[in-house]
């Protein structure tokens, strides 16, 4: 039973809300108004707390800070989805395959590149097929030149935003170095540092094969 008033009732599918303002904003869902705009990528949002979050993309603001290994994040939901990393928690199960995620985007590519063979996005300047609208948003700037992600401390600017993470890294110092182990190299994101930790273990198991071998020649 909705205890709400029905004073700030929608006409449009008889949802009541508390406020007149949270109805107005969500008449906005049925009406597809967008009024507040981002000046700097001219991108349109249904209210100003989006707008918000949507404009650290361009400022390079995280506020939000992980106490376990100070990695920085714009939003806060972006650091909930970290914290699986260091939980180890996957709740995102692939109904196809059984592998699990500890995100549902993860679990989305997935099963696009995994499970699913359609590409149904294309190029309108070089024909190039892609899986989801957003890899074809990315790959269009290649075309265009827009670079929508920019340094706060320089006027540097970026096509895309692991672009700017490794600038303010490397000249600004600020974030999170993801650092080997094993041989301390360095890498400004976690998933060029899984890459590098599997050749240090190819290197292991060629050794203890090669042991093995050697062993048995004695």
């Amino acid at each position: 039973m909705n205890v709400h008033s029905t004073k700030y009732k929608c006409t449009e599918c008889g949802k009541c809300f508390s406020t007149r303002q949270i109805l107005t904003r969500h008449l906005r869902s049925h009406s597809g108004e967008k009024p507040f705009e981002c000046i700097v990528c001219s991108k349109h949002f249904t209210d100003s707390a989006n707008l918000v979050k949507h404009s650290r993309i361009h400022s390079g603001v995280k506020p939000h800070k992980c106490q376990l290994c100070d990695r920085m994040f714009s939003d806060s939901s972006n650091l909930n989805s970290h914290m699986r990393v260091h939980t180890g928690d996957k709740p995102y199960k692939c109904s196809l395959c059984n592998k699990s995620f500890n995100q549902s985007s993860h679990l989305q590519t997935h099963k696009r590149c995994v499970h699913c063979n359609r590409r149904p996005y294309d190029c309108r300047y070089c024909g190039k097929l892609f899986k989801s609208s957003g890899e074809l948003k990315q790959h269009v700037r290649i075309h265009t030149g827009a670079k929508p992600y920019s340094c706060r401390h320089c006027s540097e600017r970026f096509t895309f935003d692991v672009q700017l993470e490794t600038h303010l890294l490397k000249s600004h110092d600020e974030g999170t170095w993801f650092i080997c182990h094993i041989c301390e190299k360095k890498f400004t994101q976690s998933s060029h540092l899984n890459k590098h930790i599997l050749l240090h273990e190819d290197v292991s198991r060629m050794f203890a094969v090669m042991s093995e071998v050697f062993m048995y020649s004695i």
